[in-house]
């Protein structure tokens, strides 16, 4: 039985091809419509690859994220009540402002002008977080909303780093990126041992 219906459907599927081929034309048609959706629903659900970073979009890039949390730094060395959220405010006010100072001088000296890539949304980010820090009361939820942000904010400046590593163009760039990456990756570790003795976020 199990063999007859195995003919039968091999039969059958024999007379389906058979027929599309007597159809020519509309079949040919069918095919390339089909391919046509298929084409089409691929490039929907492809999103366009990310556009190289260029040497000026890195200097602007850079400026923006180290002028944002040596801003931070400077209000939680102050409004902080913890300890180590205070000190560690105050090493982000200085240690951001001077690497900000020192891609301001290597732009100057490659003549490089900071153009901010199109999809930059950095300084928005930054205005937010600065208007939720102003606003918020002081006290243990701020300094954990405080460290919070910076673990994060460090885990992407990072990955921005490694990027802009693999597309600038000046060897100098590169270099202010190579030394900056270990400063960057003591921040992360510093907040995130701050984060595990602070109490959680209510």
């Amino acid at each position: 039985m199990r063999m007859t219906s195995l003919v039968v459907a091999a039969m059958s599927t024999a007379v389906l091809v058979a027929c599309s081929k007597d159809n020519g034309a509309a079949s040919d048609s069918a095919k390339m419509a089909d391919s046509a959706a298929a084409a089409s629903n691929t490039a929907a659900t492809t999103p366009p690859p990310a556009p190289t970073l260029t040497d000026p979009n890195i200097v602007a890039l850079l400026d923006e994220a180290n002028a944002a949390d040596s801003a931070g730094g400077k209000l939680a060395s102050t409004k902080g009540t913890s300890a180590d959220v205070k000190a560690f405010g105050t090493l982000m006010a200085r240690d951001h402002h001077m690497l900000r100072k020192m891609g301001q001088d290597l732009a100057k000296k490659l003549n490089v002008t900071p153009a901010p890539p199109a999809n930059d949304s950095l300084p928005q980010k930054a205005q937010a977080m600065s208007d939720s820090a102003t606003s918020m009361a002081k006290g243990a939820a701020w300094d954990r909303w405080y460290i919070d942000h910076e673990v994060a904010v460090h885990q992407m400046v990072l990955g921005m780093i490694d990027s802009a590593l693999g597309a600038a163009q000046a060897p100098e760039l590169k270099d202010l990126l190579t030394k900056a990456r270990p400063n960057i990756e003591a921040h992360l570790k510093r907040a995130q041992d701050i984060q595990s003795k602070l109490p959680a976020a209510s």
